[in-house]
């Protein structure tokens, strides 16, 4: 159907059983991507996501003094110097072309296909940088010192930051306070350096090549779990700021925790943030009755409330009897009552047993107060109500409601009565000691969840909350509402019914991965913090403001400080293992749950480190250190990737009707009835017979193999049957019932059931252990050293690659970056030991000889990290025909563009 990458070079037989045809993903993409995202160094400030340098920027300026006299706004920012050899042409944009045919800007890549495919109309276009004519060169990003250099002398390998800020001056009018504009100053102010991501995932600092290992920490959210089966705990915990628990003591009531500091009443929490009487917090968690009382008997409103209580007389509608007297009220009854539009019937005295005021019940006439809202109603306050003609009674039933009686039983001993009282109350148990004002407990608080400055709950924490509690608040929405702790205090308390709903902390729906782009992000922001306070104070004892222009008032030195310092002595930032190129590959696929943020070794407990079904397919069950670090450090599955939220996903193939259905993702439409970006059953493409590839051709229609990437909390949903499950020709499954699994449980599931396939036997381990052949027959222990022990294999001065191997071998030397890949298809003319040149295919002889070939220099005899040599040796010949993504030489450890370890 479609074949995956095969070596040029040494033709293998596959004796696999389940053939594969979805491809691995590149290996150390996870790094790559995450990098890029952070910098969005290569595309213009019109174009760029609110996401890394762009967000913090953004979050951290505009700047005003204390007086709001002046402030510095954030314009934009660019990353390194981009021109052409003789820097005539400067700048990105000689590196976008319009669409032909829409318009849209498209992005040229010099070392990529000329033929671009627009995004938004789909048609093809020629898409070519601007060519200097002088030199004969398209604009690129012009280095100081390229990274051999930098390892030679020593050096960071970093381009300049640059960012345009913008100072307003405004003059204020002392009797009306009205401000307008004095002065507008624009300028580029130099940061500092930024280290730059080399094309294998690594940075080169200060000479010596380092990875930034990801982290797997805990996601933001709200979750809920139980210490026993009784006492719930309910955590809310943001990217950055507060955290909040909500926890039962032992006389059954609710508490309050913030920022583990001591606790209080949950009611003085829900005044705080609103709800200021009684009844109002009575109406947001309890389902309130409404009963009328005339003529001495007691009339409930018609609702779902009245089903399953007894009638008091029969109830009767057009003549017929709908329910006797002493009889339940029946949902058909309901109904009935509902339909002919009956407002209220006589329900029997002993059905108000258990019930409580919702609000005070006062005389209509004096105004006294006969009885106060959460209080008992019993038949003695029922007959004085009726003595003093009070019509409406509104009650709720803390014992029947979902919700139980905690709440109210808390409300009871609460004895504060205000909004204000409230606030001061939360200011004393926050910072005991300090005299509490109204005006200062007010900022605390709403400082505190309510302020974008202090609290960020992020993109990831609202999606977790959106999905716990089914709520469709916006993603963007930062910071939490009132309503979304009143959700959570109404999720924990109707716990006690429902257990079931109790969250997994080891789940890896509950953990995330933080990858180098966010980690930076994050000490960035640090800096970005410290610098903002140095400019505040400079910007209000600045003497001439009129004069200052923003390179007076700004001093980057923190931010950069802050960046060298995560470089330099991170404990997630580490010297690169470089013995063999698989230890590299590894060491970037690394998932640490240790550094600043996440677990120490002694602390850990033995359920973080175990292995979780939700794993499967996304962290490799066997690979992880023997010792203390067991567990805590573990690698990525070979499928597996990160999604934007941070969370890993792990590929499946779709099943129709006990039927695997193969799809593809058409890459280019042609004059085919698809859109670019459609997802379409193979078959009918006719991917998967030969005599449509004709009219895949002459259609021009180009596609690729699609799988489905699932999250751990999406996969529990399914049911999801093993790679090994037996299928005929036509893609159904052999046996009626089939080994499956469906959140977490292995079960036998109908053929019929099962919704989703895994796409290969290898999805469950890592790079390392996919290269052990015959990995079932191992012991899990044996398996673990010898995957541990690949990375420690010398590169041999003759490598022979393995005669029994796993298909492995091929794609792991490739993405490793230990062998030279051909970037375009061409034809080689030249070889030696230092270097190859590849003249390309289809350039116009007009166009400089500098663009019409590609020159590979190869390294020789270098020293890596762990001492030893790294040479490459040429595998190609002149005149010899070579494609995009071809092996030209071997690095170590490598034969003929496979990985030989020994």
């Amino acid at each position: 159907m479609y074949s995956l990458p095969k070596n040029v070079y040494r033709e293998r037989i596959d004796f696999s059983k389940i053939k594969t045809t979805i491809p691995i993903p590149n290996l150390i993409e996870i790094q790559k991507k995450s990098y890029e995202r952070f910098l969005q160094m290569n595309r213009l400030p019109s174009e760029r996501e609110d996401a890394g340098l762009q967000s913090v920027f953004k979050s951290v300026f505009p700047i005003s003094d204390f007086r709001e006299n002046s402030s510095l706004e954030f314009i934009e920012y660019s990353i390194g110097n981009w021109e052409c050899k003789c820097g005539r042409l400067a700048g990105l944009h000689h590196l976008r072309k319009p669409c032909v045919n829409c318009g849209h800007t498209l992005v040229a890549d010099p070392y990529g296909e000329h033929d671009v495919l627009c995004p938004r109309c789909g048609k093809p276009n020629e898409a070519r940088g601007d060519v200097c004519d002088i030199c004969g060169n398209t604009v690129g990003l012009k280095l100081k010192y390229d990274v051999d250099e930098c390892q030679e002398r020593g050096m960071t390998y970093a381009v300049p930051l640059k960012v345009t800020i913008r100072l307003v001056v405004w003059n204020k009018d002392p009797e009306t306070g009205v401000k307008t504009i004095r002065d507008i100053k624009e300028q580029e102010v130099y940061f500092g350096d930024i280290p730059l991501m080399t094309d294998n995932g690594t940075f080169i600092i200060n000479g010596t090549e380092r990875v930034i290992v990801s982290q797997l920490h805990r996601s933001p959210g709200a979750f809920f779990h139980s210490e026993d089966k009784t006492l719930y705990i309910a955590q809310i915990i943001p990217y950055r700021g507060s955290w909040v628990e909500f926890e039962y003591d032992t006389k059954n009531l609710l508490y309050v925790r913030i920022d583990r500091k001591r606790k209080f009443l949950a009611t003085v929490f829900l005044r705080a943030l609103g709800l200021r009487g009684a009844d109002e917090i009575i109406r947001s968690f309890y389902t309130v009755d409404r009963l009328h009382l005339s003529g001495g008997s007691i009339l409930w409103s018609v609702g779902d409330s009245i089903q399953g209580l007894r009638a008091a007389k029969d109830i009767t509608v057009n003549g017929d009897v709908v329910t006797h007297a002493g009889r339940k009220i029946t949902s058909g009854a309901l109904a009935t009552l509902k339909k002919a539009g009956v407002e209220s019937v006589e329900v029997a005295d002993a059905e108000l047993e258990g019930s409580f005021a919702a609000t005070d019940v006062v005389d209509p006439s004096t105004g006294e107060v006969i009885l106060e809202a959460n209080e008992p109603v019993e038949p003695r306050v029922i007959a004085m109500a009726q003595e003093k003609n009070v019509e409406t009674l509104e009650v709720f039933f803390p014992e029947r409601d979902e919700v139980g009686p905690v709440l109210s039983t808390t409300l009871k001993k609460d004895p504060i009565h205000t909004h204000e009282e409230a606030l001061i109350e939360i200011y004393r148990r926050l910072r005991p000691g300090d005299p509490p004002t109204l005006d200062s407990s007010r900022s605390l608080f709403e400082n505190m969840f309510f302020n974008p400055q202090k609290y960020d709950f992020s993109r990831v924490g609202r999606l977790k909350l959106n999905t716990k509690l089914r709520l469709n608040t916006p993603l963007d929405e930062k910071i939490l509402h009132p309503q979304d702790f009143y959700e959570v205090i109404k999720y924990q308390l109707k716990l006690r019914r429902n257990p079931a709903n109790v969250d997994d902390i080891d789940h890896l729906g509950n953990r995330r991965v933080r990858s180098v782009g966010e980690l930076l992000e994050n000490q960035f922001r640090i800096g970005l913090v410290r610098m903002e306070r140095a400019i505040k104070e400079k910007m209000s004892v600045y003497q001439e403001m009129a004069t200052a222009m923003p390179h007076d008032l700004i001093n980057a030195k923190p931010v950069m400080a802050a960046i060298r310092e995560f470089f330099g002595s991170s404990q997630l930032s580490q010297f690169m293992d470089q013995t063999n190129p698989l230890s590299e590959v590894t060491h970037k696929r690394r998932l640490s749950a240790l550094g600043p943020g996440g677990l120490s070794r002694e602390r850990a407990g033995f359920e973080v480190r175990d292995v979780h079904p939700t794993h499967y397919g996304r962290i490799c069950p066997i690979e992880t250190p023997e010792g203390p670090n067991i567990g805590l450090i573990s690698s990525l599955s070979c499928y597996a990737r990160i999604n934007e939220f941070g969370f890993i996903e792990s590929p499946y193939r779709k099943v129709k009707g006990g039927r695997v259905v193969d799809y593809v993702i058409v890459t280019n439409a042609g004059s085919s009835k698809h859109k670019v970006g459609d997802i379409v059953e193979a078959a009918d493409v006719g991917a998967d017979s030969r005599g449509e590839e004709k009219v895949r051709r002459r259609r021009g229609l180009e596609y690729e193999p699609y799988s489905y990437y699932l999250s751990a909390w999406e996969e529990d949903q399914y049911i999801i049957a093993q790679a090994n499950a037996q299928v005929d020709e036509a893609g159904r499954f052999v046996q009626d019932r089939v080994n499956a699994r469906q959140a977490g449980n292995f079960i036998l599931s109908p053929r019929d059931k099962v919704e989703f396939i895994d796409v290969s036997p290898k999805q469950l381990v890592s790079v390392a252990a996919s290269l052990v052949p015959f990995l079932e027959n191992d012991d899990a222990n044996r398996a673990l050293m010898g995957s541990n022990m690949q990375r420690q294999a010398v590169p041999l001065l003759r490598a022979r690659s393995p005669y029994v191997g796993t298909g492995m071998e091929y794609i792991t030397a490739r993405d490793s970056g230990a062998v030279v890949v051909a970037r375009r298809s061409g034809t080689v003319d030249y070889v030696d030991s230092q270097r190859i040149v590849v003249r390309v295919e289809g350039e116009s002889e007009a166009a400089s000889r500098e663009m019409g070939a590609d020159i590979y220099p190869m390294t020789k005899f270098k020293r890596s990290n762990q001492n030893t040599c790294i040479n490459q040796k040429a595998i190609v010949r002149d005149g010899q025909r070579v494609q995009k993504g071809q092996i030209l030489a071997d690095g170590p450890c490598t034969e003929l563009g496979e990985l030989a370890l020994g």
